[in-house]
Parts: structure tokens; C-alpha cells; sequence
């Protein structure tokens, strides 16, 4: 992935500085959440790179790797908290079908809790990697899992500074 950033300096840099601002700013979701968000996208997409770096990293926040898993095979059926399952509910319309959002689908995120702001960070993280997705996918990144770990593991503790830094 590095090496892909690297292409275009300037490009990879804002993108890496994105990835800081929106996964270890300021935002009302927990790491965690942003994390799970990240990985749970990146399932629906199919996305084998950026779904096992991000669910590497969300584990290391204390995500258990068969509640991704659940996640993204049936969400009606995931053992998560209603509360979250209404807010990736929403977010999985939002990556497989946009176009059929309404505002009745951001009402119930409302009803069940969520924040306009919440929403908001979390609608930015699911847009952020659709696009990574489809940029890594299509320049064949896959990774293999003991490179998923280490870069899971690296993220949790360090985040994405060095990544910034790295593009400087």
C-alpha cells in the first residue's frame, strides 16, 4: 500500500493525512467503532487487504474477529448490539446500493441513538474505504495475514502518523 501511496506523493500524503484526521481525531465514536466501520466495509467490498489490515486493528481494540465475520455474512443475524446494527444497516446500503438511501434510513439511525455527528464520522469512514477498496484492488494489493497482524497491530499502537510522515 505504501508503495501505492508513493506514486503520487502529494495525492497518497492527503490521503494518509485523511486516514489520521478521520480514524484518530476527534470524532464521538470510539476507536473501535471507526476501526470496525473501516473493516466492516472493506467485507462488503470484498476487499481482502484493507478487510484484514482493519479487522486486524479493530481485534487489537477488542473487536472479536467472529463478530466481523458475522458482520459481514449476515447482519441481521450478527450477535451486535441493535443500536450498532441500525448504523451499519445504514452503512451497508450506503457501499452496495446509495442510491436507495432516504431519509427514512437516516431517521432510524436518529431513533436508535446515534448522533447527526456520529453518523457523520461514520459516513465519512465507510466513504474513505470504499474508495481505499477499490484503489488497492485495483493495483492488486491483497497482503497475506501475517502482514494484515503486523500492520493491524501497528495502526492500534501508532496510527497513521508514520504513514504521513513516511509521505513527507
Amino acid at each position: 500500500m505504501r508503495h501505492v501511496l508513493q506514486l503520487n506523493r502529494e495525492v497518497g500524503r492527503a490521503l494518509a493525512e485523511l486516514h489520521q484526521a478521520l480514524l484518530r481525531g476527534d470524532s464521538p465514536l470510539p476507536r473501535a467503532v471507526l476501526e470496525l466501520v473501516a473493516a466492516y466495509v472493506s467485507g462488503l467490498n470484498s476487499c481482502r487487504y484493507c478487510y484484514g489490515v482493519h479487522a486486524a486493528t479493530a481485534r487489537a481494540y477488542g473487536v472479536a474477529e467472529e463478530l466481523l465475520e458475522a458482520l459481514v455474512a449476515d447482519l441481521e443475524r450478527a450477535p451486535v448490539d441493535p443500536r450498532l446494527r441500525v448504523l451499519l444497516g445504514y452503512l451497508r446500503t450506503l457501499t452496495l446500493s446509495p442510491a436507495r438511501l432516504t431519509a427514512a434510513d437516516a431517521q432510524a439511525v436518529f431513533a436508535a441513538g446515534w448522533s447527526e455527528r456520529e453518523l457523520h464520522d461514520a459516513i465519512l469512514v465507510a466513504c474513505l474505504y470504499n474508495f481505499m477498496n477499490r484503489l488497492l484492488d485495483g493495483h492488486g494489493c491483497t497482503g497475506a495475514p501475517e502482514l494484515w497482524a503486523a500492520r493491524g497491530k501497528d495502526l492500534a499502537e501508532r496510527g497513521y502518523a508514520p504513514l504521513v510522515d513516511a509521505l513527507r
